[in-house]
């Protein structure tokens, strides 16, 4: 094979290779479709949902509303140009769009690296979150992430650390250098990928240590005590448990970014001549497809945001209110039907209740909806 047929790059491949060019298109639309329905899912559930929704929770909304822009200000361009449509060829959208998708990277992986950093000092240092984890606190790490992440992409929108432009060889916009030969491509790999990626693999070390230390102690204490466990420490054990949880699923959700994004790394470094570029093609789709799995994630490790999204997709369907009756007369009102009841179509269970009535000195059986 000469050396013209072995750089013929993406785009020349892909004008040789329509059906599967096709089917790389339909794929990334499939992903867009798919990360906008569940990045939307999230960000509802989360908050309309109060078992859910807390201080820590707006860095899994902020990343969930990355995702989101990722599949509707990039993905549509990358479909359209697997289908050889010239946008690359118009100077904004040849700006525009790698701007996001790049900064899109960096702030995911910011933002992942802070619901780490929470999970760290959750597990770790537990007296100092209600310090630390105030609104004020959270919405300038919020701030930080955008700023860093999409700030470091101004100086390449510019022009004066390398530019943002067609690249033959990729078929696509991207970073290249600039007229003194410049790039800033390796200034953001090493700040919005190395560094965040250093940060998360010491954060799980120590809760890995903290968490493997405290049950060796807690199993040492019940053996020289003989002592069964007490209420306080089922509490504790459910409470650890439940924080464990959550953290398994964050840390699933940064190995699937790792996964993701780890192809179309190794990929551009060992071939920058895009001498294979069916390679390329896989790495760039297992890219998009980043932008749909944290709701995937959501759903298979957490119980409590299954319900959350089943809430919102049942909305309106069957309506279960819960209110408060401050008086005990306007409960046997409403309670006093036996067997099943129906309720705006709703069908609910009718089970019986022992309660205590002390100023009538005597117990009545009350029949109450549940």
């Amino acid at each position: 094979m000469s050396n013209t047929d072995e750089e013929i790059g993406l785009e020349l491949w892909s004008k040789e290779n329509q059906t599967i060019m096709v089917a790389a298109a339909f794929i990334t639309l499939l992903i867009m479709c798919t990360g906008i329905i569940g990045n939307s899912l999230t960000i509802i559930a989360l908050l309309n949902s109060p078992r859910i929704r807390n201080l820590a929770s707006a860095f899994i909304i902020s990343l969930g509303a990355a995702d989101l822009l990722f599949c509707v200000a990039v993905l549509p361009f990358s479909a359209s140009r697997f289908l050889n449509f010239n946008w690359a060829q118009n100077p904004i959208l040849c700006s525009m769009v790698p701007f996001f998708q790049y900064g899109n990277v960096g702030v995911s992986l910011l933002f992942i690296s802070m619901i780490t950093i929470n999970r760290f000092i959750m597990i770790v240092h537990t007296s100092l979150y209600s310090r630390i984890y105030r609104p004020i606190w959270i919405a300038s790490m919020i701030a930080f992430c955008l700023i860093l992440a999409f700030g470091m992409q101004v100086p390449t929108l510019l022009g004066i650390w390398g530019e943002f432009k067609h690249d033959p060889k990729l078929g696509t916009c991207s970073i290249t250098v600039d007229k003194w030969g410049r790039s800033s491509k390796t200034a953001l790999f090493i700040t919005g990928f190395i560094i965040p990626c250093i940060v998360i693999v010491c954060c799980y070390t120590g809760i890995f240590w903290v968490i493997r230390k405290s049950e060796n102690r807690m199993h040492k204490h019940q053996i020289s005590t003989r002592s069964y466990s007490t209420v306080t420490n089922i509490q504790a054990i459910k409470r650890k448990r439940n924080e464990w949880k959550i953290t398994k699923m964050v840390l699933a959700i940064f190995l699937s970014f790792v996964i993701c994004y780890l192809p179309i790394t190794i990929i551009k470094t060992t071939d920058p001549n895009v001498h294979y570029p069916v390679l390329h093609l896989v790495a760039y789709i297992t890219l998009y497809a980043s932008a749909c799995f944290n709701p995937i994630i959501y759903v298979i490790m957490n119980k409590q945001y299954r319900k959350a999204y089943r809430s919102v997709l049942n909305f309106g369907c069957c309506k279960t209110a819960t209110k408060r009756v401050p008086v005990l007369r306007s409960i046997s009102k409403r309670l006093h039907n036996h067997g099943r009841v129906q309720e705006d179509g709703c069908k609910t269970i009718v089970s019986q209740v022992s309660i205590a009535l002390e100023p009538l000195n005597n117990n009545r059986n009350i029949k109450i909806l549940v």
